[in-house]
C-alpha cells in the first residue's frame, strides 16, 4: 500500500485516525480546501501551511485545460510547481464534465466536451484521466465516474451506475499499471528505511472508488458492494450535493457508510456547510471537501459561532468588533467587521484574502474541534 490508515479512535461521535500518505501525515477527519486550479483562490500557500492545511484538492479538468498535465509534468508535478510540499488529492474530471451539460456527449468509451473556455474539443476516458492525474502527480486520485443529475429517474441511475462501475475497473487497471509514472514517484523507486518508517511499502500514488446510484438506496448499495470487490485503498461517495435536500444527502451517506470497509479512509465530495461536515464526521465519514468557504468568502458571507454573516450590510459599517468574537484566527485578532465590510464596499482585492482566511480557519477548527470531541468520548 502506498498509504496506511490507523484508526485510534472510534466512539459514537464518529472515528479519529491518521492518513499516511506520500506527502506527509493527514488528521481525520479532515477538511480539505479546493485549489481548483493550483490554488486556493485568494490564499497563498505559506498560509495554508499556516492554517496547518495537511490536504488539499486540485481539479483535473480545470489543471488539463491550462497549463496542461504535461507541462505540469515536465515541471516536476502539481507539488513542484505550486510549491506546496504536503498532500494533494484530484478529483477524476467527471464532475467538472458533468456540469458542462450542454457541451458533453457521454459514451461507454468515455466523455467528449467543449471547453468552456474556447470551445475546443476534447475527450476524457477512465485511461486518459488516470493518465493526467499522474501527471500532476496527486497523492490521491480519483477513479473516473459519472456523476447523475438530481432529479434522475431509476432507469437513467441504473444505466449511469452500470457505466460507472465499468470505468471504475478500467481506472484501476490503467492505474495500477501506470502509478510509477508520477513525477515524483520516480524519484523513490527503491523501498528506503525512511518508507518502511513511515508505514508505506511504496511511494505511490492511491486511487479512491466512488460511489455512484443516484438517490436510490438500492443502487448506493450495489455500487458500495461492488466496489468493495475491486478492493480500492479508499472509497469515496459521490454525486450528492447536486441539488437535492439536505435529508436526502444524509439519507444517502448514512446508507452507504455501513458498506465500506471499516478499515479504509472514507471520503464524502463536495459537502457541505459547517454544521453539516461536523454532522457527516459524526456519521464517521473522514474526508470532505467543499468550495463553499472560498466562494462565500469572495461574496462578503462569512462563517461564525454566531451564524452566517454578510459583512457587506450597512449595520457593520462603524462595528468595531471582530467578525467572530469566539474565533483566534489572525484576521479575528487583527480586524473589525467595520474594516472587512469597507473593503467589499471598495472592491479591495484584500476583501476576498481576509475573508476566505476567516472561512478556512472557521471550516479547519471546526474538524479540530470535531476530532477533540471523538478522542475525549468513550467507545
Amino acid at each position: 500500500m502506498s498509504l496506511t490508515f490507523q484508526i485510534h479512535q472510534t466512539s459514537r461521535l464518529g472515528r479519529c485516525a491518521t492518513l499516511t500518505l506520500p506527502h506527509g501525515v493527514v488528521e481525520t477527519p479532515v477538511f480539505m480546501p479546493v485549489g481548483t486550479q493550483g490554488t486556493v483562490k485568494a490564499i497563498p500557500q505559506h498560509m495554508l501551511e499556516e492554517l496547518n492545511v495537511q490536504l488539499l484538492l486540485g481539479n483535473t479538468y480545470h489543471l488539463y485545460l491550462r497549463p496542461g498535465h504535461e507541462a505540469i509534468r515536465r515541471m516536476g508535478g502539481l507539488h513542484r510547481f505550486m510549491s506546496w510540499e504536503r498532500n494533494i488529492l484530484t478529483d477524476s474530471g467527471g464532475f467538472q464534465v458533468f456540469s458542462l451539460s450542454d457541451l458533453r456527449k457521454v459514451t461507454e468509451e468515455g466523455v467528449a466536451f467543449r471547453s468552456h473556455i474556447d470551445g475546443s474539443s476534447h475527450f476524457f476516458s477512465p485511461e486518459h484521466s488516470m493518465d493526467v492525474q499522474i501527471a500532476l502527480g496527486s497523492d490521491i486520485a480519483m477513479a473516473f465516474d459519472e456523476c447523475t443529475e438530481y432529479p434522475a429517474d431509476r432507469t437513467r441511475a441504473r444505466a449511469s451506475l452500470d457505466m460507472t462501475l465499468r470505468w471504475a475497473q478500467r481506472s484501476k487497471d490503467h492505474f495500477e499499471a501506470h502509478k510509477h509514472g508520477a513525477p515524483w514517484a520516480q524519484q523513490r523507486t527503491v523501498i528506503s528505511d525512511q518508507l518502511l518508517e513511515d508505514g508505506l511499502e511504496e511511494k505511490t500514488p492511491s486511487l479512491f472508488g466512488i460511489v455512484q446510484g443516484g438517490m436510490f438506496a438500492d443502487l448506493r448499495r450495489e455500487s458500495a458492494e461492488r466496489l468493495v470487490e475491486m478492493d480500492f485503498p479508499g472509497y469515496a461517495i459521490g454525486g450528492l450535493s447536486v441539488g437535492e435536500p439536505r435529508e436526502l444527502t444524509r439519507e444517502m451517506i448514512a446508507t452507504t457508510l455501513p458498506l465500506l470497509p471499516a478499515d479504509r479512509p472514507r471520503y464524502v465530495m463536495g459537502v457541505g456547510y459547517p454544521d453539516e461536515i461536523a454532522e457527516y464526521a459524526r456519521m464517521g465519514v473522514d474526508m470532505m471537501d467543499c468550495v463553499l468557504p472560498t466562494r462565500a468568502a469572495r461574496h462578503g458571507l462569512l462563517f461564525t459561532s454566531e451564524g452566517r454573516l454578510n459583512i457587506k450590510n450597512r449595520q457593520y459599517a462603524e462595528d468595531q468588533g471582530p467578525a467572530d468574537p469566539s474565533c483566534a484566527c489572525m484576521v479575528c485578532r487583527r480586524y473589525s467587521r467595520a474594516y472587512l465590510r469597507h473593503l467589499m464596499a471598495a472592491q479591495e482585492p484584500l476583501a476576498a484574502v481576509l475573508n476566505t482566511l476567516h472561512n478556512l480557519a472557521f471550516y479547519l477548527e471546526t474538524m479540530r474541534k470535531v476530532r477533540e470531541e471523538i478522542a475525549a468520548a468513550k467507545a
